[in-house]
């Protein structure tokens, strides 16, 4: 019988993108270095520079209504939709990677209903809440306990802002202070000369204002030291969205889902200016130092505004589609960008560094350039790949209609705010241009050509040069009927030729489509002026020829296509149960594998130069020659197929549901041959689990656990052999290939136990009984324990004023630490059952109880 090979396949997570934000309240740092937001019932700390989860805070299992954090980051407060308020001291850590741990300082009731809105004041002493039973409390964040309660809205608190006044309001039209100015000369122009100094006298701690909207439409300005309401300003007709304050202006701003933002004399406290945005406000605010005006809504687009003329600066910007309404803004005074918030839980940074420059000459600016992109979510994961040719980048497709590029660079990343998109899973581009959900995904063998399906009936080929910053949609192929499900391009250049050696002038010879309407098409893809007219390519010029045929392929939806080493064979998976062999090249049927129970999701042909893999049933290696395939099926099963008569030659169990993804492993390289792996399969399955399997014996090699929902896409790096897999929960694991490491640990560890073993028995031999006691406690080797104890209490005569027979192993057993203590007496206890071993432990307990405190024992 042939032995089994040794080696022990094993997989850690090295890398995992996780969801960072899927809706609801986002809070930035002063330093916009820390970025507070909500996923679900808990909050997530992200460092905005390294793209680092510092931590995650949970909450009391309640969606979060909202959240806030001081501007120093001394703090962090969430209010839960069980109308409960946390609020949480943050420390940074010291040791090892930068994290920030969180620690609960209280839990209070703020309202009667959820918080809807929650506002910190400049100082990060103050915290603000808004209710949706229209009451507003101001707490003391330190201590705890509430420093007024304001009434008056009729609605939901939607807006609250913290500021400082800079001049003496009027109330009711009357300067505040008023009352209390002394009689002094008067000016020519009869007034009196000492209102200046009432002002100067204010204490500063009195100038403290709360600002606050509600969806009834009215804006209060509460006084902080008088404890009331000083105006009301009711000029808007709909929910308040956004309030702010410009020391600069001395004026407050405030925006509305009326289509308008109004800016208010602090003094007077009436409107200086109604400037109509045309389109539902979310978020208003100044710019600092230019002092601009900023708003975003409806159009998905940040604009620009002078808050003197009302203009605004930007140019024109087309509405974004359906899905991309800007939702929130977040921004501080010293920044160099601002933070919009989408729909789509996807967040933008813009940058505001030209600003400045602007003056109000200048008829329009550009719109403001954006910095970065940060996914808040990736959705369900669908499919994945990697792309280019050094594997640094990886298209997800993420039950949208775009692919999202996202890098691999592990590289420490620039601290720069403008500078640190090059961080492990940050967004590098969006490939825009499907009307529908992709669907799949695939890429060829140079990493270079990427091809997308989706539900728009369309396959798109998209050309990556990541050196350039390039990607470009090179053509669109229409024809299918139904919906795409199955696409592929060649994994083999054709020998050496042109194509082989610059892949990113010549594009694939062609590609395949698989649909719902039930056929496969095989296009031709054009190349001949991907050199003469690249700027045709990038607005998708290129001829999308028509189809060089169309088979008729299977009964039911196609699933998966793939193509054969060598280009001359590929293999469709349907969901009538059957996976049928094509040639390439004339499209013709060349054989038909039967034997699932359920629809098959996934197909793939062996590498070149697979060794062959024996039957279940003494059917002899498969040839070679012609290849393998592997399935993977509803039935929640892997199955192995030989192409010399397509028929089953091993079928893999052990997942409980559908499989839905199977690869091969990358082969061993020649270097690896003194080691030299087997053939290994992966799959995952809809009970979110990846396994890799000997594909030799059929039996599982590992199991990867990360993922709580099902896994829909599983790819490897073909140099690296890391595992990547994504699934319905949002979350993308980098599987790091870590048997060689194990191994050789393994082996370090194996020697060195020997290595203690023989020094144990030289220790015995020598009668070194303390450092022989030692070391058999900690090989956990009790048999030779017993034996010393044995010789020593069988010494004869014992060596005088020794408990155990000898004064030295009296000394080891007195000095012995809590864990080899433990070890000892549990030893002990099993030596007592015996009659044969009871009186060695009677005698090793007596030495015990009689050099330790009863304390210790």
């Amino acid at each position: 019988m042939a032995s089994r090979n040794a080696v022990v396949s094993t997989f850690e997570a090295e890398h995992v993108i996780q969801p960072l934000y899927t809706g609801g309240d986002v809070a930035l740092q002063r330093s916009g270095r820390i970025l507070v937001t909500c996923h679900g019932e808990e909050a997530v700390l992200t460092d905005l520079n390294t793209g680092r989860t510092l931590g995650r805070v949970e909450g009391d299992g309640e969606v979060l209504t909202a959240l806030t954090i001081t501007p120093s980051a001394s703090h962090l407060i969430l209010c839960s939709r069980s109308l409960s308020m946390q609020i949480y001291s943050l420390q940074s850590s010291e040791h090892g990677r930068p994290t920030i741990l969180p620690n609960l300082q209280r839990t209070l009731k703020p309202h009667s209903t959820p918080v809807v809105t929650a506002a910190v004041d400049s100082t990060g002493t103050l915290l603000g809440t808004g209710s949706a039973d229209g009451v507003i409390k101001v707490w003391d964040i330190r201590g705890g306990f509430i420093t007024h309660t304001f009434r008056g809205h009729n609605g939901v608190i939607s807006a609250l802002h913290f500021f400082e006044a800079t001049e003496v309001e009027s109330e009711n039209g009357k300067l505040l202070g008023q009352k209390e100015k002394k009689k002094g000369r008067k000016t020519t122009n009869g007034e009196d000369d000492t209102m200046e100094g009432v002002e100067l006298t204010e204490n500063p701690a009195t100038r403290f204002r709360l600002a606050s909207g509600s969806e009834d439409g009215k804006i209060r300005i509460w006084h902080l030291s008088k404890r009331k309401a000083i105006a009301t300003l009711d000029s808007h007709v709909s929910v308040i969205r956004g309030l702010d304050f410009s020391k600069h202006f001395n004026a407050l701003v405030s925006g509305s889902r009326d289509k308008t933002i109004i800016i208010w004399d602090a003094q007077t406290w009436k409107s200086n200016r109604i400037i109509p945005i045309l389109e539902r406000v979310e978020a208003v605010g100044f710019l600092e130092p230019s002092s601009h005006v900023y708003t975003g809504g409806e159009s998905g687009k940040l604009r620009i505004w002078s808050p003197q003329t009302g203009r605004q600066l930007t140019e024109e910007q087309p509405a974004g589609r359906e899905g991309n309404e800007i939702t929130r803004v977040v921004y501080s005074p010293g920044l160099d960008f601002v933070l919009s918030i989408h729909a789509d839980q996807s967040l933008v940074l813009h940058s505001i560094c030209a600003l400045p420059l602007v003056s109000n000459t200048v008829d329009t600016i550009e719109p403001l350039p954006i910095i970065r992109r940060i996914s808040g979510t990736h959705d369900e994961i669908i499919d994945l790949a990697y792309v280019t040719p050094e594997r640094s980048l990886l298209a997800l497709a993420t039950n949208s209609e775009d692919i999202r590029l996202v890098s691999l660079a592990t590289e420490k990343p620039n601290a720069s705010s403008g500078e640190g998109g090059s961080y492990f899973g940050a967004d590098v581009a969006l490939l825009q241009g499907h009307d529908d959900i992709i669907i799949c995904v695939d890429v060829d063998w140079s990493g270079c050509w990427l091809a997308t399906g989706a539900k728009d009936n369309t396959a798109r080929l998209w050309r990556i040069e990541h050196a350039r910053k390039s990607y470009e949609h090179y053509a669109t192929y229409t024809g299918h009927a139904e919906s795409l499900g199955a696409l592929a391009l060649p994994q083999q250049p054709l020998g050496t030729t042109p194509s082989s050696l610059s892949p990113l002038d010549y594009p694939p010879p062609f590609l395949l489509t698989g649909s719902q309407d039930k056929t496969i098409k095989r296009w031709e893809i054009a190349k001949s002026s991907v050199n003469a007219n690249p700027s045709s390519a990038k607005k998708g010029g290129h001829p999308s020829s028509r189809a060089l045929y169309t088979r008729k392929a299977h009964d039911k939806d196609i699933n998966a296509i793939s193509i054969n080493h060598n280009n001359t064979l590929f293999a469709s998976a349907s969901q009538d149960r059957t996976v049928k062999i094509w040639s390439v090249q004339e499209g013709e049927v060349q054989g038909i594998l039967r034997g699932h129970r359920r629809g098959v999701w996934s197909v793939r042909f062996a590498p070149k130069d697979t060794p062959p893999i024996s039957g279940d049933s003494s059917t002899g290696p498969a040839s070679s020659r012609h290849g393998l395939v592997l399935t993977g099926s509803g039935d929640k099963t892997v199955k192995i197929w030989s192409l010399s008569d397509y028929s089953c030659l091993r079928t893999l169990e052990g997942h409980t549901n559908s499989v839905l993804k199977v690869l091969w492993m990358p082969l061993s390289s020649p270097s690896e041959q003194s080691n030299k792996r087997p053939v290994q399969i992966a799959s995952s399955g809809g009970d979110g689990l990846v396994k890799i399997w000997d594909a030799s014996t059929g039996e599982p090699a590992c199991t990867l656990d990360n993922h709580t929902d099902r896994i829909w896409a599983l790819t490897v790096n073909p140099t690296t052999n890391t595992l990547v897999s994504g699934g319905g929960d949002s979350v993308v694991t980098f599987w790091k290939d870590t048997t060689t490491h194990t191994m050789a640990a393994k082996a370090a560890a194996s020697t060195a136990r020997v290595e203690q073993e023989q020094q144990l028995t030289n220790y015995t031999h020598a009668g070194n009984y303390r450092e022989a006691i030692i070391l058999a406690l900690t090989l956990n080797h009790p048999g030779r324990l017993l034996a010393l104890f044995q010789s020593v209490v069988d010494r004869s005569p014992p060596e005088e004023g020794s408990l155990s027979g000898l004064r030295a192993v009296d000394e080891v057993l007195m000095n012995l630490s809590d864990e080899q203590l433990l070890e000892l007496l549990r030893r002990v206890r099993d030596w007592n059952t015996n009659a044969r071993t009871a009186v060695v432990a009677q005698r090793i307990l007596n030495v015990v109880v009689k050099s330790y405190p009863a304390a210790r024992l």
